[in-house]
């Protein structure tokens, strides 16, 4: 995608992906909320300014590859396709459904644009890695880059560090992971469930250059991709801090909103919220209630 939209407009297309999480989960009666709200404004970012991408092409040799490794969010990253033109917003709402191309984990082969399956967490980081290593050095294909998100959480894995090792070892400079630093997992916090910290220290120790942003803030992580694609000497980790269900105050910091999805009162009372920004602006006649 071309980075032809302000920041503003940037901001409005976070806020419209917030909103169709909310229409799908409720819909699809099962699902993860506050990992997807809370990405939204990185996933905002991406599709629309950071990507090379071409929705009507999906499988465009030129493409950026972008690989979902927490897989449970795929939410929003369906909602940013369909924002972006890949898919109609209509089928949004077959999400989880039997048949659907939008699985409640990602398939590859079902959705164009796709690059990755994930279930499993903690494999999407070795899958980047593979990417990247067979681009840099097989393929010595260098105007390309490889994103990987991941969640704070799936670090407890330890296939994660392997793979990190391997970034580092083969100093893939066109990697750029991005950690949903969220603090929450489905059991509670991450520094009760796993202590993370000092996450920084630990991603340099593996020859990684780190870039520490708001996750919120869609300049911040525009900024950060562009400083990682400078980097040509190691892969990079954007450690970006965001609140898990950013936008829905009830939902907001607490991790028992990891896997559940909202019933239609509180669908209700969230796409409210999402559309007065919590009550900031009003739409007279707009049919808000």
């Amino acid at each position: 995608m071309s980075g032809q939209l302000t920041i503003r407009q940037l901001e409005q297309k976070a806020n419209d992906i917030r909103e169709d999480i909310i229409r799908m989960l409720e819909a699809a009666k099962s699902g993860h909320s506050a990992g997807p709200l809370g990405l939204a404004d990185i996933f905002a970012a991406l599709y629309f300014n950071i990507l090379n991408l071409d929705p009507k092409n999906p499988e465009w040799e030129d493409r950026d590859i972008l690989f979902l490794s927490n897989g449970h969010t795929i939410p929003v990253q369906y909602a940013a396709m369909a924002e972006a033109g890949y898919f109609e917003k209509d089928e949004l709402l077959t999400l989880r459904k039997l048949g659907s191309r939008l699985q409640g984990h990602p398939e590859r082969e079902r959705l164009p644009g796709l690059e990755n399956t994930s279930g499993p967490l903690g494999s999407g980081l070795s899958q980047a890695s593979g990417y990247a290593y067979a681009m840099q050095y097989m393929d010595n294909i260098k105007h390309r880059f490889v994103y990987v998100v991941m969640g704070d959480g799936e670090l407890d894995e330890g296939n994660v560090w392997e793979a990190a090792m391997f970034a580092g070892k083969y100093k893939l400079s066109q990697l750029i992971a991005i950690i949903d630093r969220n603090n929450i997992q489905i059991d509670g916090s991450t520094e009760d469930v796993m202590p993370l910290e000092d996450l920084r220290e630990k991603w340099e120790s593996f020859g990684w250059h780190v870039l520490e942003i708001d996750g919120h803030n869609i300049e911040s992580v525009i900024d950060a991709a562009s400083m990682a694609r400078a980097i040509t000497n190691r892969p990079s980790v954007i450690i970006a801090h965001t609140i898990p269900g950013k936008g829905v105050d009830f939902m907001e910091y607490d991790y028992k909103w990891h896997g559940v999805a909202p019933n239609s009162d509180q669908a209700k009372e969230a796409l409210k919220k999402l559309r007065t920004l919590d009550g900031k602006i009003t739409f007279e006649g707009a049919g808000i209630e």
